[in-house]
């Protein structure tokens, strides 16, 4: 509603609380206003979004990537390359540094002792200066077993009470996976879209035995763990902003 501003108020006070009346509408609105764009949007989606595994267009190409996505090594790799296009110059992309955050390990290259004399005059080569080059490279992810030893202790004397320490609360009591071995797969999952049964045939690859069924399992501990955070991010967008004063 259009306020008149012959009818507004002289005191600053209340002109302020105004605003902030029409503050809080505007934020409630605007509430009200994505919570049906939300609406919208998922109704959409479960009327016309795909409701099958069938192939599209877009997954045809998809044993293809390489090919469609390969571009010439040696322009990719060779200096960056200048071409004029009418008033401008236009700079393809070439080789783009490495990062230099990531650690570097020298690999140094030399001469055998053999070669290291002048074909000419017999004299030996001294050094003039190095050349670099580098390459990226990645090391696989470390498999490493956990073992919790929990020290145990008697009393001396009486030999009536022991003591064991305490293990740490784990994700899963009882269980083989560590914190960190379920986020790796929920990641690989949820995030990086790998199936469980593919994630079983890569730890199989290094003799490590987990079946696909297992990996469900741990799945579905982890999302009843995480049911709360889900149903605070669920309140925080589908609750009202408070009522206007």
């Amino acid at each position: 509603m259009k306020t008149n501003t012959n009818d507004l108020p002289d005191d600053i006070e209340a002109l302020k609380e105004i605003i902030r009346s029409q503050q809080s509408r505007e934020s409630y609105l605007q509430n009200q206003i994505d919570q049906l764009l939300e609406q919208i949007r998922l109704a959409r989606h479960q009327r016309f979004g795909s409701q099958s595994e069938k192939s599209s267009p877009d997954q045809l190409g998809l044993f293809n990537e390489a090919e469609t996505d390969q571009l010439d090594i040696e322009t990719l790799e060779n200096t960056s390359t200048v071409t004029t296009v009418q008033s401008h110059q236009r700079k393809k992309p070439g080789r783009k540094p490495l990062p230099a955050e990531l650690p570097r390990i020298e690999v140094i290259h030399d001469l055998d002792e053999s070669e290291k004399i002048c074909a000419h005059d017999g004299h030996t080569l001294k050094p003039i200066g190095e050349t670099y080059s580098e390459q990226l490279d990645i090391i696989p992810a470390t498999i490493q077993v956990i073992r919790h030893i929990r020290k145990k202790y008697a009393c001396p004397c009486c030999d009536q009470t022991i003591k064991t320490a305490t293990l740490p609360k784990q994700p899963i009591p009882k269980s083989q996976a560590s914190p960190g071995l379920l986020a790796h797969i929920a990641v690989s999952k949820y995030a990086d879209a790998l199936p469980l049964y593919r994630q079983a045939d890569m730890w199989k690859r290094i003799n490590v035995e987990f079946d696909r069924g297992t990996f469900a399992n741990w799945m579905c501990k982890v999302g009843e763990l995480i049911q709360p955070i889900i149903n605070l991010l669920n309140d925080k967008l589908t609750r009202p902003t408070d009522s206007l004063r």
